[in-house]
């Protein structure tokens, strides 16, 4: 994923920037640029998965874009309590991305190892 460099956001912005530590950070902070959904590259035998700071429709494009992508496996990150680990179990158990998985093991309280099935 590309950082942003203080010309990014001026010509974002569409006016002479003068960046200052507190005003770079107050725009990436607007842009949610620590949300964004990481490229997910079909070369890649084995991806990191971190749903932290993700909504559940974004850690749904997250997993679905990996199984897709032909990546072998996973390490998923869910954190320890809160929906996106619920919602993950659930997801592997009983939806559209259960298909596309072999194997789904937790490695701790709010991780997972996740195989999935290759594709043709």
């Amino acid at each position: 994923m590309k950082q942003l460099t203080d010309k990014d956001i001026a010509n974002m912005a569409g006016v002479d920037f003068v960046p200052d530590a507190a005003g770079a950070a107050d725009v990436r902070r607007e842009l949610h640029l620590s949300r964004r959904i990481p490229q997910i590259t079909p070369a890649a035998e084995h991806i990191v998965l971190d749903f932290h700071q993700h909504t559940e429709e974004e850690a749904w494009d997250m997993i679905m874009a990996a199984a897709q992508s032909g990546a072998r496996s996973a390490t998923v990150i869910t954190g320890a309590s809160g929906i996106l680990k619920i919602k993950f179990q659930n997801w592997v158990a009983d939806s559209l991305i259960s298909r596309y998985i072999v194997q789904c093991v937790p490695l701790n309280n709010g991780s997972f190892s996740v195989k999935f099935k290759k594709q043709n």
